[in-house]
């Protein structure tokens, strides 16, 4: 998509105060940002939230054909921050002004009076040459700030995606954290009885719209991973023999097979520049890691024991990464290197702990936990401490991260003639929602943010 962002100045906020409003939009005074605030503001103690009250009307149409996109930006904004659980939209019923022109100041009393401490004004217009121009503005109630203001020009098909983008702004104003709406879910689709379950591999945008599927459903897929630096993706393929791994470009729909891996059950995971996958490959009774470079194809072992080492993930830098092992007697997390070396056990916990992932915040690896019957997705400090259960029950698996950190997406499978599900849950165990999808889903993988 292409899209043109130009900041939009607060017409009635002379001199320095116009100045600095219009480069606060783009970021360049975040430093400062913090002064601007009255109550507007979304504040995490000890993983207690108090969700933000905020009001989002309906984007302005410019020409009257623009009313229905108006009308759902404002939607997929409200939806947006209210998933996240970090916001509580005002009912729209409850509003005592109508918004008609985003160029003049709101009438703030009329707002705070309905116990809004942010508002989001918009517009929605259609161009001369067939694009649209969306128009936002963030301000806080209390103050009469205006706190971000931005303007953007797209293809109309991409409305969804400007509302994604604007939805990241107004997140990222008010919690000081990048969002992560403008972001996608690979995952595979599921489809049919238990016994013939056709899985195919499916994209979608992270909060279940704009559907589109990858692959036929003719081979069984399994374990999409995203690259954290580019749209490509990894997965693996059983066909007629051994499984392949593929990678697969999803801006130009190109794929190239990486190669054949016998014994493989996990597909392999990018480092953060791309260039590189890591995996574990079985021979004989165990199984090692290895790293290739996608250029050369060529592999280096970094592991070599008796035991089933798989499951590994980069640390955001590069530096480490982390790992499922038996080496201990049951699967445990263990941390090495990420060029090989001595690796330390981080898990202590009753159960067993199994495949592991490093936020991209670098701050937790998040894991799937079994005992007692259950199935619970946690996270832990890299250096094992802190563990903290998310959520369990009968059968959760597959935790992936948002491109902030802040959230996990995983899949639960209750059995039986049932299929799997996709739900996320925030890193504070709090907000536990199911992902809408068009059938039964499982392995999900977070895009980073779309650039």
């Amino acid at each position: 998509m292409s899209d043109i962002r130009k900041p939009i100045a607060a017409p009635f906020i002379i001199g320095r105060r116009q100045v600095l409003s219009g480069l606060a939009a783009t970021g360049l005074v975040a430093a400062g940002a913090g002064r601007a605030f009255g109550q507007a503001r979304v504040t995490v103690t000890g993983g207690d939230v108090a969700p933000l009250p905020i009001a989002i009307p309906n984007f302005v149409a410019g020409t009257p054909s623009d009313t229905e996109v108006g009308n759902g930006v404002s939607q997929v904004i409200t939806n947006n921050l209210k998933r996240s659980g970090l916001f509580a939209p005002i009912d729209q019923a409850a509003f005592l002004e109508k918004i008609s022109n985003i160029d003049v100041p709101p009438q703030f009393k009329s707002w705070s009076s309905i116990n809004a401490q942010a508002l989001v004004t918009g517009r929605m217009t259609r161009q001369s040459d067939g694009r649209l121009k969306a128009e936002f503005r963030l301000w806080d109630v209390a103050t009469g700030q205006q706190l971000a203001g931005q303007q953007y020009f797209t293809s109309p098909e991409y409305w969804r995606r400007i509302a994604h983008i604007i939805s990241d702004q107004i997140y990222e104003r008010l919690t000081g954290e990048k969002g992560y709406f403008d972001s996608r879910i690979v995952f595979i689709d599921e489809s049919g009885p238990s016994d013939r379950r056709v899985k195919r591999l499916a994209l979608m945008d992270q909060d279940g719209a704009n559907v589109r599927y990858l692959t036929r459903g003719s081979d069984l897929v399994l374990t999409p991973r995203f690259s954290p630096s580019t749209q490509e993706i990894t997965y693996m393929e059983f066909g007629q023999g051994d499984p392949r791994v593929y990678l697969f470009n999803i801006e130009t729909g190109q794929r190239e097979i990486v190669g054949n891996f016998p014994g493989m059950s996990f597909a392999p995971r990018f480092s953060p520049d791309g260039q590189r996958i890591i995996m574990s490959l079985q021979q004989g009774g165990n199984s090692n890691l290895f790293v290739m470079d996608l250029r050369s194809k060529s592999t280096t072992r970094l592991t070599d024991t008796p035991a089933i080492d798989t499951s590994p993930s980069y640390a955001p830098d590069g530096s480490r990464l982390c790992f499922e092992s038996d080496r201990g007697g049951k699967p445990q997390i263990y941390v090495m290197p990420a060029n090989g070396g001595q690796a330390q056990r981080i898990s202590f916990g009753d159960g067993s702990y199994s495949t592991p992932v490093w936020s991209p915040r670098g701050d937790y690896i998040a894991f799937t936990k079994m005992g007692g019957g259950q199935f619970a997705i946690g996270i832990m400090k890299p250096d094992g401490s802190g563990e903290r259960i998310l959520t369990s029950g009968f059968h959760n698996e597959g935790p992936t991260f948002a491109p902030n950190g802040r959230v996990l997406m995983f899949f639960r499978d209750p059995g039986g003639n049932a299929g799997p599900s996709l739900y996320t849950v925030d890193v504070s165990g709090r907000n536990e929602l199911r992902v809408p999808t068009p059938g039964y889903a499982s392995d999900p993988a977070w895009s980073p943010l779309l650039s």
